[in-house]
């Protein structure tokens, strides 16, 4: 599987029920959106945003501005 498309393991579990629901399966969507917009998603906070900024930073990627 291409590392890109791996979400960080250490999420919670309401955030990544909120991801699937949301239809985000892939580390490199995230580049997409800002960081409130994930934010606005029930069952998302602020370690989430931590997690994700972190592991997109590890790509050469992060939040939309």
């Amino acid at each position: 599987m291409d590392q890109l498309s791996n979400l960080p393991n250490k999420l919670s579990k309401p955030a990544q029920r909120a991801f699937a629901n949301a239809g985000y399966a892939k580390l490199e969507q995230f580049a997409e959106l800002t960081e409130a917009e994930v934010l606005a998603l029930h069952g998302v906070g602020p370690t989430a945003i931590v997690l994700l900024r972190q592991a997109l930073a590890e790509k050469g990627l992060a939040f939309r501005a």
